[in-house]
């Protein structure tokens, strides 16, 4: 089945993991082979190849830079300049993707609908480009308003303000603020180009205060339930049903610590665990039953997300096993047309609704 995964980090995999995703998983992790300098290295899931093994024919595809102030300990760029350039760098690497046939940048309605034909001419599609819409995980590298206006003349349809920590717009997961001015400004700038609000990791502060502002598309790429499992990374039913209300599509992340309680980086294992594929179907099937359908839930995976197997469902050996994914519903009772909705429908309906 044609399938659409919300939230790939694809340019942060090449360019800072050094990964060639041309090349096919197996190639990509026995070149890993005996590195230590990642907890992921040679587990690998993504490739590009894998993508069309799993006709997953469209993703949504980030930039990421964080900016860090002198006294915030992650990881990051020491200015919003630099940070900006490293998601130069990582459009520079989409780009030479799309000039090598590999990928093809979807940027308007006529652009999906291209695409959709092509993925969906009855030839084979293992040579096809993988289709990508552009996203920003983290607001940090907009220098000012300005740069937002050249990321959208780039491509650029979908932000999320937030990532891990304190950012310069927004608060993310582990911390807490409301939304400060510049954050303000730039969700209003976000609703006057049209870029979609992407609501994943916005601490819950900033996620209302987002969704006061902001009045145009929004939806969450790879988020999952706090009631299943609690942690401010994950979403209040209050939150799902306030995206519901806007008409939101969330999709269901596969990082095991989001679907296993206080799981231990390093330690704990999906095999231990039985963090499985269906595990992330219970958290889409709570949403489902707050919605009282199956309209807002799809697959955002963040498979290589700075995590590998040590850390992903243990019945997934590459991003092609989400053709899993329709048995394992159709065991729960859903219908072949709500199947096709989680495959890709509700991603499909939600881009043409705002796309015109």
């Amino acid at each position: 089945m044609f399938t659409i995964d919300a939230h790939l980090d694809l340019s942060m995999n090449a360019l800072e993991w050094n990964r060639d995703l041309t090349k096919p998983v197996s190639e990509i992790n026995a070149r890993e082979e005996g590195l230590t300098d990642k907890p992921d290295r040679a587990k690998a899931v993504v490739s590009l190849p894998e993508l069309r093994k799993g006709n997953i024919g469209l993703v949504v595809a980030t930039q990421i830079a964080r900016y860090v102030a002198p006294e915030n300990s992650l990881p990051g760029w020491h200015s919003p300049e630099q940070a900006w350039a490293q998601t130069q760098g990582q459009f520079a690497w989409y780009q030479a993707m799309v000039d090598k046939g590999e990928m093809a940048q979807i940027k308007n309605g006529s652009d999906l609908e291209q695409h959709l034909a092509l993925w969906n001419d009855g030839q084979d599609n293992s040579s096809k480009p993988v289709g990508f819409i552009l996203s920003l995980e983290g607001a940090d590298s907009i220098v000012n308003l300005d740069y937002l206006e050249k990321a959208y003349e780039s491509g650029l349809r979908a932000l999320g303000p937030a990532h891990y920590g304190p950012g310069r717009y927004a608060h993310g997961t582990d911390t807490s603020a409301p939304l400060n001015t510049l954050g303000k400004e730039l969700v209003k700038k976000m609703d006057e180009l049209g870029i979609i609000l992407d609501a994943t990791h916005l601490c819950d502060l900033a996620f209302w205060d987002a969704l006061d502002i902001y009045r145009g598309p929004v939806w969450a790429s790879h988020n999952n339930c706090r009631s299943l499992v609690n942690h401010n990374r994950q979403f209040s039913d209050d939150m799902i049903k306030a995206l519901i209300d806007r008409g939101a599509v969330i999709g269901g992340a596969f990082d095991a610590w989001m679907l296993s309680s206080n799981w231990e980086r390093g330690k704990s294992t999906p095999k231990e665990r039985d963090v499985k594929i269906a595990t992330v179907l219970d958290h889409l099937d709570h949403i489902c039953q707050i919605a009282g359908n199956a309209n807002h839930i799809g697959i955002g995976s963040d498979l290589d997300g700075a995590f590998g197997r040590e850390q992903c469902p243990w019945d997934l050996e590459t991003i092609s096993d989400l053709q899993k994914i329709p048995e394992l519903l159709k065991a729960r009772g859903y219908n072949d047309s709500d199947i096709s909705k989680v495959m890709h429908g509700n991603w499909l309906n939600f881009l043409r609704k705002n796309w015109g």
